[in-house]
């Protein structure tokens, strides 16, 4: 039988007004490594802009994600900050500043954390499932949950078609990192696939384990398994992240490992148990489609250099009139003498990987994002392409109206300092109650409407 005509949309989140270098992330090197540097909001969000009409231009249907609300006013409130917003808000910064600046971060902008998708095909009721993450290991991400919800309900309104659900349980047991940590295979995008489920530890185990662990390994296979049994997933792969990668900076799979169709392209030290997972793969995949292991040695790409270059968290991409994937890097690793060199040696292999560009993300990568992170691919046979919400899909009106619109909201510059500045409160709420008229997301998305 053949497969219906599916699409592997795009669904990138906006960078939003308060984005800041506040390294609030354990384990994100990049994060880290920019504390307390000025940002430039507007810089980082006409970039991402830039990428997802780039992507829309080569023919891949991309969606636009809203920017959560920013600074949290009504999570200070639950914390007893009282007052008005603005006294709320500078009472936060003067007591407690971790969490003020938890309370200001634009981490939803990284949309392959908003949620897990199973697509049509491989689901037991054939609708398109689509899990909320919780991203309870870091406070600043754990607020998101509840509004990603709302976000996706909002793209996808569709109930016969979409179930969203609401993330798992807010405690560490489930900790859920959403598609950071998925990849589907596939022989086409509307045939039935594998859904590789990659997770840090289980649920008992504790976040940090010895005397040399720095760092949380994020996504229990607890978590994995829920979301498996509540999608109804078909052809689940579970596997377990090198513990020696999470400590030197993987924090989530998408940092060594990318895949689409039935390409699987990984670093040596992605995996605990390399031969395993691939051998667990081919299993799960037998009779549908061979998978193709496209795996980059540690001699070739040291770890360090995978991390600081993202590679592999890359895009790759099936575009129209094209044999091979194309795969979307960040300029970071193109400026890499040892990940560049990798990455040309995939389009002379004769591989499934026929072309590599490059794309300037850089004020997300100082952060410690590249160009995957920034977005949540969802496969979409065409009725449920035409479901979607219109006004969200990335074109050159969208494109022009959402320039325009950043141009007159966000600031060039972003000190931490000035995250303390109670006009934020009024300049994003403007900001985000101007998208929702051009993005038609209802007058009560964001809480400041509701209240």
């Amino acid at each position: 039988m053949t497969a219906p005509i599916a699409h592997e949309a795009n669904c990138d989140g906006l960078v939003g007004p308060t984005h800041s270098y506040a390294g609030l992330s354990p384990g994100n090197i990049a994060s880290e490594r920019n504390r307390g540097e000025a940002s430039s909001p507007r810089a980082a969000v006409l970039q991402g802009l830039a990428k997802m009409k780039r992507l829309a231009d080569l023919g891949v249907p991309q969606f636009v994600l809203p920017p959560q609300e920013r600074p949290d006013i009504p999570f200070l409130r639950q914390l007893g900050f009282a007052g008005s917003d603005g006294e709320v808000l500078a009472a936060a910064w003067a007591q407690q500043p971790a969490i003020a600046a938890a309370a200001c971060s634009a981490s939803a902008m990284w949309a392959a954390n908003a949620a897990t998708v199973t697509p049509s095909a491989d689901s037991a009721d054939g609708r398109v499932h689509l899990s909320a993450a919780n991203l309870v290991t870091n406070l600043h991400r754990s607020l998101e949950g509840e509004q990603s919800a709302r976000m996706l309900r909002v793209l996808f309104p569709d109930r016969e078609k979409f179930a969203v659900h609401d993330p798992l349980p807010r405690v560490e047991h489930f900790g859920d990192e959403g598609a950071a940590n998925h990849v589907r295979l596939c022989a086409e995008h509307g045939a039935p696939g594998v859904n590789l489920m990659v997770y840090g530890r289980e649920a008992w185990e504790g976040w940090w384990e010895g005397e040399d662990a720095r760092y949380p390994a994020r996504q229990t296979l607890q978590a994995s398994e829920a979301i498996v049994r509540r999608h109804g997933a078909a052809r689940p792969v579970f596997a377990r992240q090198a513990r020696s990668a999470i400590m030197e900076g993987v924090f989530h799979n998408d940092v060594v490992c990318v895949g689409t169709r039935t390409a699987l392209l990984f670093h040596e030290r992605s995996f605990e148990d390399r031969a395993g997972t691939l051998q667990a793969i081919e299993a799960a995949a037998a009779g549908l489609f061979r998978p193709e292991f496209v795996e980059i040695a540690e001699a070739d790409l040291p770890l360090a250099d995978a991390v600081k270059s993202y590679l592999f968290n890359s895009q790759l991409l099936v575009l129209p009139g094209e044999d091979r994937l194309v795969l979307l890097a960040p300029t970071e690793t193109e400026e890499n003498p040892r990940a560049h060199a990798a990455a040309q040696a995939l389009v002379t292999s004769n591989g499934p990987i026929g072309r590599v560009e490059y794309v300037d993300v850089r004020q997300s990568m100082r952060n410690g994002g590249g160009p995957a992170c920034l977005r949540l691919r969802v496969v979409l046979n065409e009725d449920e392409l035409a479901a979607a919400n219109p006004f969200q899909r990335m074109n050159d009106a969208v494109y022009d109206l959402l320039v325009d619109w950043a141009g007159r909201h966000y600031r060039e510059s972003l000190s931490p300092a000035d995250l303390a500045d109670p006009g934020l409160i009024e300049e994003t709420r403007a900001a985000l109650d101007d998208l929702t008229s051009l993005l038609r997301l209802g007058s009560d998305f964001y809480p400041f409407q509701r209240d």
